[in-house]
């Protein structure tokens, strides 16, 4: 997987047909998806439940891209090794959900898979200051994680203050919320290369007729590279 700061759009499963997984993964890919986005919840971490490992194992056959596991769970490490066997690509853990988040991310690369650190609205940039070497990917949530379709937060300044701390460091900035054609170039020209999207990709399309995501990918992607830096 070779890295690049180009605008990649991973629209969230949480707003697909949950009785047809595997044909929504090919159809959003098949629409210009750069990768799959697995939202995990738990129920107590966050006020709602979703996947477990045995979902992402059931579609990873389905995905030819990146699958990229965002756990909402605490705790999180006794699940690393069941997601990475799963096949996800890039498993994400929340910096608020336990105090050893150096060893949660030590796991997950341990795992064999890449490692992201997520942050939520009220948590600053500070937070993962010294860890950026320990991470390929920082999550900027833009809404409270537990529920999609919610409405956009401004997160720019993290973003930005973020883009500053990585510097050169190979590691992306994903956002995650309330992301659609009017949010993305916020997000973009702040720093962001990764834009998670559910609604704002699903909206108005099906695995019957899926020309819709393609074409709300194609609008989030073109207002994002209009203004990305």
């Amino acid at each position: 997987m070779t890295f690049d700061r180009s605008i990649k759009i991973a629209p969230s499963i949480l707003a697909a047909d949950f009785a047809n997984f595997g044909a929504e993964c090919q159809a959003i890919e098949a629409q210009g998806a750069d990768w799959v986005h697995v939202d995990v919840m738990d129920g107590h971490f966050v006020p709602n439940i979703t996947f477990g490992p045995a979902t992402c194992a059931a579609i990873r056959p389905h995905i030819k891209g990146v699958m990229d596991v965002h756990l909402m769970i605490a705790p999180v490490d006794p699940y690393i090794e069941a997601f990475a066997k799963a096949g996800a690509d890039f498993i994400t853990a929340h910096v608020e959900t336990g105090p050893h988040i150096h060893r949660t991310l030590q796991a997950i690369r341990g795992a064999g898979a890449k490692a992201g650190v997520a942050l939520n609205p009220g948590t600053p940039a500070s937070a993962v200051a010294e860890i950026l070497d320990m991470v390929d990917l920082v999550c900027v949530m833009t809404v409270n994680p537990g529920f999609g379709g919610q409405k956009f937060i401004d997160m720019t300044a993290k973003i930005r203050e973020l883009r500053s701390m990585i510097g050169d460091r190979p590691v992306h900035i994903e956002i995650d919320g309330g992301v659609d054609p009017k949010t993305a170039p916020l997000v973009a020209q702040a720093g962001a290369d990764v834009l998670v999207a559910g609604s704002a990709v699903f909206k108005g399309g099906s695995v019957s007729d899926p020309a819709p995501y393609g074409e709300n990918i194609r609008a989030i992607r073109a207002a994002a590279e209009g203004t990305y830096v």
